[in-house]
């Protein structure tokens, strides 16, 4: 049910602007989005997998923006200010969505779910039953849950699809292009721990790459 799903993501994005992850109620996500209890299950498992599905949607939604700021459209601008661009997209992101601020940083604060680096696959009893917390799950379904992605990896991942994005029209004589995009990479991260304004972010990448 992909549009369940996405409801349910959401819904629970929205629920966690307002409180700490801890104190969402899973019964509250469903009923905002819509959707039984019985669904919520069915798509997530447990609380933990839904934490974790909506951290990979968000940090998934941040990649998208650094494919969209690396590429733009035909004629678009030189490559290094396109690299500037996704530079700061990835600080606009960051200061806007604490999830892709965690997900950069490694740093997760007790409002967000927990940094978790692997978990088993959770069962939720079946239809009727009472689970070990003494509350009824509608589902038997299996939900692996996924790790929450590691310090570094998605920031990675955005690095190496600048390499990849940008390749064909890198200048020649320029700074060696993993070289400058792992660089602005840092630099990137630098301005997320300590946010600055949109124009000193690119003004930064542009003395960087020379």
């Amino acid at each position: 049910m992909p549009a369940a799903r996405e409801s349910l993501l959401d819904a629970a994005f929205a629920a966690l602007e307002g409180r700490p992850w801890p104190r969402v109620k899973m019964a509250e996500v469903a009923a905002a989005a819509g959707v039984s209890r019985q669904t919520l299950y069915n798509e997530f498992g447990s609380k933990e997998g839904l934490a974790r599905a909506l951290v990979r949607r968000e940090a998934d939604a941040y990649l998208r923006g650094v494919d969209r700021a690396l590429t733009g459209a035909p004629g678009a601008a030189a490559p290094g200010e396109r690299l500037a661009a996704a530079a700061v997209w990835t600080v606009r992101s960051a200061t806007e969505n604490p999830l892709v601020r965690a997900v950069l940083t490694g740093c997760w604060n007790e409002r967000l779910p927990t940094p978790v680096s692997a978990a088993p696959p959770v069962r939720t009893p079946p239809r009727g039953r009472t689970s070990p917390s003494g509350r009824g799950s509608p589902s038997g379904r299996t939900a692996p849950p996924g790790p929450l992605p590691a310090p570094g990896e998605v920031l990675g991942q955005a690095r190496d699809r600048a390499v990849r994005l940008l390749a064909g029209e890198w200048p020649a004589g320029a700074v060696e292009l993993p070289l400058a995009c792992d660089a602005v990479a840092r630099l990137a991260l630098s301005y997320v721990v300590a946010p600055a304004p949109a124009a000193d972010v690119a003004r930064m990448v542009r003395t960087v790459l020379g």
